[in-house]
């Protein structure tokens, strides 16, 4: 059996948003910049297309701007608030310690360029409240940034009440709802957020394709130049059979909204049942609202990368953290922030369901997942050291 239980990394492609696509290729070609009658027939649908992301999003479609995805929009939205805040002198950003690296490596970017940036604890429990945000507000704030929902452990952030308290005190608020959109309701005005950054494969739609919005009077950062399109704020001749692919897949995403989260957080939770009873083992994440399809563990005594191994040859595709760093030896930068250490950081394991896993798989994976833990355990000398009592157990 094959079982893929990567979602978060990337869905694979709905077949709506696949016909939309070839759909859109077939008909809709010519350059939606030229004059001539295709041209603006391209630029047509570009524009519905962009109006019925808006609709979906609550927002207005002259907010909608279309990049490469959830990176890019990112970096933007960041540039845009801190530039912003920089022309009124204002240079202080708060975001959070377990961002995806699209935002805390553009924050870098930033402190290099004289801007402070506060990162706020988020616990345990990987969450931060609208308390600490506004809390770590000062007259000197120009921005705040904080993820939607959490990429690797599934929590999700209260960003209604950040949202409020970002426009009492009268700061841009940006949230990456990367992992958010198309699995949790997003209503851009009722939650007062000011840039949003999105991303279209995270949620059935092409890879490359992403969107950022901003609000009524906020000007993008120009970060690439060589072209008028996007209103001049972002070159580049739009893709319009992706962004017709991406805006059917939100559609398709939205529609089935609630039964789809009825079903993957069944699984997802019988997933937890079943892995909390490994020993020495530990959710990652445990309680608050979660995002439907993460369940994030950390197993004592092996390491995550040769548990991906394992489970790959037993035919289940899962992650050790972000795919985005999949490539790195080093612990998870959200679970350090969390407060797991490194040896038990080192030890983790992301499943992230979606609407296509099915109660069989996950009866399969709760099967070989203990087999695999106890297989590398068996080959660990540290864990013989452990069980020896000569060093003790972290987790219990």
């Amino acid at each position: 059996m094959t079982v893929y239980a990567d979602n978060a990394a990337t869905m694979k492609i709905s077949k709506r948003a696949l016909a939309a696509y070839n759909e859109c290729a077939e008909t809709t070609y010519a350059n939606p910049s030229s004059l001539h009658s295709e041209g603006q027939r391209a630029a047509e649908r570009l524009l519905r297309e962009r109006e019925r992301i808006a609709a979906i999003l609550g927002a207005e479609p002259a907010g909608i701007y279309f990049t490469s995805g959830g990176t890019e929009s990112d970096n933007i939205a960041l540039r845009t608030g801190a530039y912003l805040g920089a022309k009124k002198g204002k240079k202080h950003i708060i975001s959070t310690a377990f961002e995806h690296h699209a935002v805390l490596h553009t924050l870098r970017e930033l402190e290099k360029e004289g801007f402070s940036v506060e990162y706020l604890d988020v616990g345990a429990g990987g969450r931060v409240t609208a308390q600490q945000v506004a809390s770590a507000i000062t007259p000197d704030t120009c921005l705040v940034s904080i993820m939607f929902a959490n990429n690797e452990i599934g929590t999700v952030m209260p960003i209604s009440e950040i949202g409020a308290a970002c426009r009492e005190a009268g700061v841009l608020f940006h949230t990456d709802a990367v992992q958010a959109a198309g699995h949790l309701p997003i209503d851009i005005g009722e939650m007062n957020i000011d840039m949003l950054s999105l991303s279209a494969h995270k949620f059935g739609g092409p890879k490359g394709t992403g969107v950022l919005y901003c609000r009524k009077g906020i000007r993008p950062a120009r970060i690439m130049f060589g072209g008028a399109q996007e209103r001049g704020y972002r070159p580049g001749t739009e893709d319009i059979p992706s962004v017709a692919a991406a805006a059917e897949a939100l559609c398709e995403a939205s529609e089935h909204m609630a039964e789809n989260a009825k079903k993957v957080s069944a699984l997802r939770d019988r997933l937890i049942e079943g892995l909390s009873r490994i020993p020495h083992s530990s959710l990652n994440g445990a309680g608050g609202e979660h995002l439907p399809g993460i369940v994030s563990f950390c197993f004592e005594g092996i390491e995550g990368e040769s548990l991906l191994l394992t489970l790959d040859m037993k035919g289940v595709c899962a992650s050790s953290g972000s795919a985005c760093t999949s490539g790195s030896l080093d612990p998870s930068h959200v679970l350090l922030a969390i407060g797991r250490v490194h040896e038990i950081a080192h030890g983790s394991l992301r499943i992230s369901l979606s609407e296509h896993n099915t109660e069989e798989e996950v009866e399969y994976m709760l099967r070989v997942i203990p087999e695999a833990v106890e297989y590398l355990r068996g080959m660990s000398p540290l864990w013989r050291e452990k069980v020896a009592g000569e060093k003790p157990f972290i987790l219990k």
